[in-house]
């Protein structure tokens, strides 16, 4: 487990990216210092960082490592062979992946939410995320993009949620499997499982075991809500130990949307949960898919 002291300096590699620039702000919100280095800096991901007073250096080089840094988040995208990351190692600077960052610094003691699924998962991650904030329970969270509705990716708050987006993609050079393994979910979503990042996943299976994997870390005092339209993600969800619910737009589920109106302003529905409904709702957003999310 990580510890650091107050005001530590912390460098990420690769700090560009959606998820790895959300992060970057999340820990200047809890008071680290905060630096890092990438070759793609481009908005709208450089304006955030900018504007968080994060300084960012183009290129990988070891001179990015001067001061020396307490931590290394390392991103999956580097690779043995990077300069900076050869530094790293030579150097012996304490390194480590975002997931276990994550885990690491801020998940202790929270009631981690993970939004899981092959696609949707950053839409519903934010949906999630203001959905809680409207209802006052002041949650913690990191949307790996830039939602519109939410003032920046990621919020420390007082509340016991932590909500993540939980991805299937691998961790790091040095943790080849999902990032989502590291977050121990109390309550898990599952959107959809299908076949997807074929760089690193053999076939379906591969995947549907990762799924199966996280699933099976949600504890019997936990829930897990999985789309019931989706056949896989609905079986995955039976099969665990913890509670589970559905979801989704056919009758068979526990909590359905239904009598679905499209307009020029997106789509409004009605929500059944358990034969009871719960009115109607409305989002901004076309697609039957995103009725789902």
């Amino acid at each position: 487990v990580l510890t650091l002291q107050d005001h530590a300096h912390i460098h990420l590699i690769a700090a560009c990216g959606t998820a790895m620039g959300s992060l970057a702000g999340l820990l200047r919100g809890r008071g680290y210092r905060v630096t890092g280095s990438d070759t793609a800096i481009y908005p709208p991901m450089s304006q955030f960082l900018d504007a968080e007073g994060i300084e960012i250096a183009e290129g990988f080089d070891p001179a990015n490592l001067s001061p020396r840094p307490d931590l290394v988040i390392v991103g999956n995208a580097v690779s043995r062979g990077n300069p900076e990351l050869e530094a790293v190692l030579e150097q012996g600077i304490p390194y480590t992946s975002l997931p276990e960052a994550l885990r690491d610094l801020f998940l202790h003691g929270r009631l981690p939410i993970v939004i899981t699924g092959t696609h949707g998962k950053t839409t519903t991650t934010a949906m999630t995320c203001w959905l809680l904030e409207q209802s006052g329970k002041k949650p913690s969270y990191l949307v790996a993009g830039l939602p519109r509705d939410l003032p920046r990716p990621y919020r420390l708050d007082s509340g016991p949620h932590f909500v993540l987006e939980g991805d299937e993609y691998d961790s790091a050079y040095f943790a080849k499997f999902a990032k989502f393994l590291f977050y121990r979910p109390q309550l898990l979503v599952i959107n959809n499982i299908e076949f997807d990042h074929a760089d690193i996943y053999r076939d379906l299976e591969e995947i549907v075991r990762a799924f199966r994997q996280v699933a099976n870390q949600v504890p019997r005092n936990g829930l897990i809500c999985a789309c019931g339209d989706d056949e896989i993600s609905n079986q995955l969800a039976s099969d665990a130990p913890a509670p589970s619910l559905s979801f989704g737009l056919e009758p068979h589920n526990d909590w359905q949307a239904r009598d679905l109106d499209v307009d020029e302003e997106g789509q409004s529905f009605e929500i059944v949960a358990e034969e009871a409904s719960l009115g109607r709702w409305r989002i901004g957003l076309p697609g039957a898919f995103n009725v789902r999310n």
